[in-house]
């Protein structure tokens, strides 16, 4: 059985990824993704792919699902560049699973 992966975010940011047979789901503005983070749950979705803005905006959402296997909620960035959040969460895990912050500068 295949992986279902789907994105979310402003079009400019997400579209490109239907090319590569990504399920994409077009996002305006800020708006709360709970719903739709749910029902992609529900469907048995693996990986949801959501632009960094949108992480910002709906923390509550992220945190809901951070602690089950699936589906697994990762941030990239969109068009307009990154936040950092990505990377923040790398080394929170990282920090987590080694017991040290091991990217301090």
């Amino acid at each position: 059985m295949q992986t279902k992966i789907a994105v979310i975010g402003d079009r400019g940011s997400v579209l490109g990824f239907k090319a590569i047979g990504f399920d994409v789901y077009e996002v305006a503005g800020e708006p709360s993704i709970a719903g739709l983070v749910a029902d992609l749950a529900k469907q048995e979705y693996g990986i949801i792919f959501v632009t960094e803005e949108l992480i910002a905006a709906n923390l509550d959402v992220v945190e809901k699902y951070k602690d089950d296997m699936l589906p697994a909620i990762l941030p990239i960035p969109s068009r307009n560049g990154s936040l950092g959040i990505g990377m923040e969460n790398i080394h929170k895990n990282v920090e987590r699973a080694v017991g040290a912050d091991i990217f301090n500068n």
